[in-house]
């Protein structure tokens, strides 16, 4: 049974650079977004931050359906 302490604590921030490595998006990308009100984020400082949760959100709202290979033979 795991302790409080072992627990493997999640970061629910990302920064730029970490927000490009998920996604393939690039930092200015993001930056742009967050600046334009189209994402949130977090300022700290000089730092800009990325909740996890946005950038799942914005993963969801940008993926399509997969195509049925059965479909598109017919077509």
């Amino acid at each position: 049974m795991e302790s409080k302490t072992q627990r493997k604590i999640e970061a629910e921030l990302l920064g730029m650079a970490d927000a490009e490595t998920m996604t393939g998006r690039s930092r200015w990308s993001w930056r742009r977004d967050c600046y334009s009100g189209a994402v949130t984020s977090v300022k700290i400082g000089r730092r800009l931050f990325i909740p996890v949760s946005e950038v799942h959100r914005v993963i969801a709202e940008n993926t399509r359906p997969r195509l049925n290979p059965e479909t598109e033979s017919n077509s």
